[in-house]
């Protein structure tokens, strides 16, 4: 139940009925999760910049009323990644200097968010083993393969084995895959070859054998769709690991959906979605929407609830009549603590407000979630079929944006880009700006 007392059931009050157990859950921070925001109590906050969580703030803030009220799950949005716990994170050795010892881990932040998800019964994903873009490339990179090899096993070896029996569920590998599909020319391809993604996933069956591993990746939710080359890209390569007997047992589509978004940009519709997770699901694998928030902000103002509130309706809503469809995680779920705004530029892409309200967003979602539970109906109406509704109006027609004249504002495939969609996106954002 809301604070309120009269806004109806949470998220996960919604799927405690449903008709199967889906995972609603969150990517966290420590900093709000254990510290009060600067207008919950009278502190400054500047003295707080880059010290852990201290166990005197014993007040429980906004952040984590909301989170355990309306979640069921939670993933570590960043402090559970490679360069953070071993060299950002852990500050400067004894003498001032970086630490470059990949060796030296630092887990107080994940640990606290672990501990503290556990102690209110909470399921805890763990993101990511192996991501280039959150490794310690410039160490990496000095080293041969057979050192890398062996650093990128210790990590996945000693990662898992702390927070053995605590997280149980593994994002593996990360964004592996260029925006045309093929392989990135990251470190691990370079160094180790296109081998590193199967042996990532049977080194950390090894260090646990009893963990549900994953492969995630963005800009891949749709079959036929906007990036359809990846999307095929992923399911070959999901399919290509399960006939070689790799032990994966799942994956992720990040779903971060920019609703303005044109070319390889647009939004995925309901349709394209199921079918990506229909097809997957074949393989016998589970499928997960694993990090989405929805842009609005490029939006004319009147359409920004509007599209919001329809993107996480209704894809959420074809997702959940695929029977392999396991779970909806959203990256944050306040707009006041959202990587979005410190990448891309100011937007509201979450279901919460700054001040911990519930957007149309929430609502949306909350009832695609309704559909399985009792006096739902399984896919709340969305063409599941087709792009088109009953009166003949394309999916989104109120707020999708046509397509621009210039063909210098579409992304370009490069093969092997090891930068992934998100930056590049970013970086063509920025240049709109400047022009």
């Amino acid at each position: 139940m809301y604070e309120d007392g009269v806004d109806g059931d949470s998220l996960k009050e919604v799927l405690a009925k449903a008709c199967k157990s889906i995972d609603i859950g969150a990517a966290v921070l420590p900093k709000p999760l254990l510290n009060p925001d600067v207008d919950e109590i009278d502190y400054d906050e500047t003295t707080h910049e880059g010290v852990a969580p201290e166990k005197a703030y014993v007040k429980t803030t906004r952040y984590a009323r909301t989170l355990s009220r309306e979640f069921n799950a939670v993933v570590v949005e960043h402090h559970l990644k490679w360069a953070p716990m071993c060299v950002a994170e852990p500050g400067p050795c004894p003498g001032g200097e970086p630490s470059n010892r990949l060796g030296r881990y630092d887990f107080h932040h994940a640990d606290a968010i672990v501990d503290w998800a556990i102690k209110y019964n909470m399921k805890v994903k763990g993101h990511v083993l192996a991501w280039h873009v959150t490794s310690p490339g410039n160490l990496l990179e000095e080293m041969t393969p057979q050192q890398v090899k062996e650093e990128l096993r210790r990590h996945i070896f000693t990662t898992m084995g702390h927070f053995y029996g605590r997280i149980k569920t593994w994002d593996v590998v990360n964004e592996a895959l260029a925006p045309d599909g093929t392989l990135a020319d990251n470190v691990f391809l370079r160094k180790l070859g296109p081998g590193y993604i199967e042996q990532c996933f049977r080194w950390a069956h090894q260090a646990d054998p009893e963990a549900i591993l994953l492969y995630n990746d963005n800009k891949v939710e749709g079959m036929n769709g906007p990036n359809a080359r990846k999307a095929d890209a992923f399911y070959q390569l999901l399919a290509d690991l399960k006939r070689r007997n790799v032990p994966i047992h799942g994956c992720g589509l990040q779903a971060h959906i920019n609703a303005a978004g044109t070319g390889k940009n647009r939004p995925p519709t309901p349709r394209m979605v199921k079918n990506q997770i229909h097809r997957i699901g074949k393989l016998g694998l589970t499928v997960n929407i694993s990090e989405m928030d929805v842009r609005v902000s490029q939006l004319p103002p009147n359409l920004r609830q509007v599209a919001q509130r329809q993107i996480y309706r209704d894809i959420i809503a074809a997702a959940l009549t695929e029977s392999c469809f396991d779970g909806i995680w959203t990256w944050g779920f306040t707009d006041r603590h959202t990587w979005v705004t410190h990448f891309y530029y100011d937007d509201e892409p979450l279901l919460f407000d700054d001040e911990y309200m519930r957007k149309e967003a929430y609502y949306g979602l909350r009832e695609a979630l309704s559909s399985i539970a009792p006096g739902g109906v399984v896919g709340a109406g969305v063409p599941l079929y087709q792009d088109e509704d009953v009166d003949g109006n394309t999916w989104g027609h109120l707020w999708i944006q046509g397509e621009p004249e210039s063909e210098n504002q579409q992304l370009i495939d490069v093969g092997g880009e090891a930068k992934p969609d998100w930056e590049l996106e970013s970086e063509e954002a920025s240049s709109y700006q400047l022009m």
